[in-house]
């Protein structure tokens, strides 16, 4: 079986807090508002990342986004807003640091996730 594309979601409760609080993280509008309840940002050739409004699920996701440059990464956040909590090891390379959206979903930058 092959996949075209992977696409992760946020569950919101707040379709409008939650795009302003995306768009900080990626620094950009969605790439796609498909329909009123959903945003789409297209975050690698196969890979997008949903944010779309389900109450009931809303604070459950654990989103993980490798970068090349952590520390680069969390200064460009902090350009915009948001904060994420203290980078820690994470084996031998990794290094890691997570932060929440306003519905508690946790979206984590993560450094040399293969090593």
């Amino acid at each position: 079986m092959a996949f075209t594309r992977v696409l992760a979601v946020a569950p919101v409760t707040d379709i409008g807090t939650s795009v302003t609080w995306y768009e900080r993280l990626f620094g950009r509008p969605a790439d796609t508002r498909p329909m009123e309840s959903l945003a789409d940002w297209h975050v690698s050739a196969s890979g997008w990342i949903q944010v779309f409004v389900s109450p009931e699920h809303a604070g459950k996701a654990l989103l993980n986004l490798a970068v090349d440059d952590l520390d680069a990464a969390l200064a460009e956040l902090a350009d915009r807003g948001l904060t994420a909590g203290e980078v820690s090891p994470g084996g031998q390379r990794a290094r890691f640091a997570a932060l929440h959206d306003p519905d508690g979903n946790r979206v984590t930058l993560i450094e040399n996730p293969v090593s």
